[in-house]
């Protein structure tokens, strides 16, 4: 029998509470034996990010507490830019006792349309998409998760002590200690 794995993509620049929260909440309603958390290499639209060893080991911190979940550097492995249906691909070849399930937030839905062959990527791996809050579905639940964006935590990041109380509530203690230890985000990308 397959193992079901839900594969957990993003930019994770950096990672916060909507993540760790999404990955328990898609493990409990889909019943995933694991969740691969996969940080992309490049970012095929060309998004300014902190360098990939960061972002890697922050997911690291981010989901430690969590052992089915596996924080994976698959597409530094495969190079160059980040391609979804490339990694899926590579990812069911290499593991062909996995059934894949693509887990993404609602957020995604109106960028489906750039996405490189989206329709074979829902082949190999039929998406789960979690609902964001400002970005319900058809299915028309709204807000499962938190309303927090990396980008606002960039901001607060820049912001330094005055947005230190709300960088608290929505990024992983750990997370935070590293950022303060590398010098990250001292400017929003």
């Amino acid at each position: 029998m397959k193992q079901v794995v839900g594969i957990f993509g993003g930019s994770f620049n950096p990672p916060h509470v909507a993540h760790v929260l999404g990955v328990v909440y898609a493990q409990l309603i889909a019943g995933f034996d694991r969740v691969l958390v996969v940080p992309v290499f490049q970012h095929p639209f060309a998004k300014g990010l902190v360098p990939f060893v960061h972002r890697l080991r922050m997911c690291e911190l981010a989901f430690a507490s969590f052992p089915f979940v596996t924080v994976s550097d698959v597409e530094r492995e495969l190079g160059g830019e980040s391609r979804t249906l490339r990694t899926i691909e590579h990812l069911a070849q290499a593991h062909p006792d996995w059934q894949l399930r693509l887990v993404l937030g609602t957020d995604v839905l109106a960028d489906l349309h750039k996405w490189h062959r989206f329709d074979r990527i829902a082949e190999l791996a039929p998406p789960l998409f979690l609902e964001r809050t400002g970005h319900p579905s058809h299915a028309g639940v709204s807000g499962v998760l938190p309303e927090v964006s990396s980008s606002e935590v960039r901001s607060l990041f820049e912001r330094g002590n005055e947005g230190s109380e709300r960088l608290g509530l929505v990024v992983p203690s750990a997370v935070i200690s590293y950022v303060a230890e590398n010098s990250l985000y001292t400017q929003v990308l």
